[in-house]
């Protein structure tokens, strides 16, 4: 799913947007960041869903237990699981920049929890990304090493969320994620609440973080309408 300004050309920044286990690419949330990039900071926002979710799945089999548990399967038993959502990942990148409505200006990541499993080896492994919005998550699951390593060699800035109540990532172990990012420019968030709890006043400060890194200053404050 693409979102664009109803401006007809760029370039213009663009953010990469990972959805969450049991999720997809449509999700509320996804949508409404998506249109707060574009209507108020004139960004493009994409989106795409991850591995056994969405339309990647057989017609109807969208049961969010069931999903969550295949992807859990196939994290723990396909090695190559993460390197291709990469590739995804980039081949949807350079077809959406070369779009006249996008074209090839600077580009941010945004994902949480599973945004974040598959989205910090994304962030090391394409340079055009210059911020990143990441957390939810730690150093634990089957892909662990390779976060602490991939987090190593994050250079970009990062902000950085926690749930001070997640049940399904404790707050250390995403203390111990953020501790371990390489970049000198990186900050946290963190509230109250469990691992959906996130509030909205977060989004919208996700949003801007990465607007004040990617949309000239005298840009910001540009809204309009949005299509996708």
């Amino acid at each position: 799913m693409l979102w664009t300004p109803a401006e007809a050309r760029g370039p213009r920044p663009l953010v990469l947007v990972g959805h969450g286990a049991a999720q997809t690419k449509s999700e509320a949330y996804v949508v409404a960041l998506a249109r707060t990039l574009v209507r108020h900071h004139s960004m493009a926002a994409v989106a795409i869903d991850g591995p056994v979710h969405g339309d990647r799945r057989p017609a109807g089999h969208v049961d969010g237990s069931l999903v969550m548990l295949e992807f859990g399967q196939r994290w723990a038993d396909d090695p190559a699981l993460t390197d291709d959502m990469i590739q995804d990942w980039r081949a949807v990148l350079r077809a959406v920049q070369s779009l006249d409505e996008v074209g090839a200006g600077p580009v941010g990541y945004w994902g949480l929890s599973m945004g974040t499993i598959l989205g910090i080896p994304l962030v090391v492994a394409e340079p055009a990304i210059s911020v990143a919005v990441l957390g939810l998550w730690g150093l634990t699951g089957p892909t662990s090493a390779r976060l602490a390593g991939d987090a190593a060699a994050v250079a970009c800035p990062v902000l950085f969320l926690v749930q001070w109540d997640d049940a399904l990532c404790p707050r250390q172990r995403s203390f111990e994620l953020f501790d371990a990012l390489g970049t000198r420019d990186k900050r946290l968030h963190a509230n109250p609440g469990a691992h959906s709890a996130v509030p909205p006043e977060e989004f919208l400060a996700t949003a801007q973080f990465l607007a004040d890194h990617l949309v000239p200053a005298e840009h910001q404050t540009t809204a309009g309408a949005a299509s996708a």
